[in-house]
């Protein structure tokens, strides 16, 4: 599998972002492809944890670039342990 560099650039803020894809919508949507997606349900509880501030940004900034949440990443990450530990 072949991995292709992506056209679309990285963006300092979301004005930025927005004012690139109303011009080069067309173009980007050219280079989308289908991604599979899982839901969760029945999530019946919450947790909050604490971060400082610099793991957060991290935090944000990794999920941001897989197009996630932080905190669906965060989960996402916390099960994908949960499976390795006995």
């Amino acid at each position: 599998m072949t991995t292709r560099k992506s056209t679309i650039p990285t963006f300092k803020n979301r004005e930025e972002e927005a004012a690139w894809f109303e011009a080069h919508l067309a173009d980007a949507w050219a280079e989308a492809k289908p991604v599979n997606v899982r839901f969760a349900k029945n999530l019946s509880a919450g947790l909050n944890i604490r971060l400082d501030p610099r793991s957060l940004e991290h935090l944000r900034t990794v999920a941001h670039d897989k197009g996630v949440g932080p905190t669906t990443l965060a989960r996402i990450w916390i099960m994908e342990r949960l499976k390795t530990v006995h």
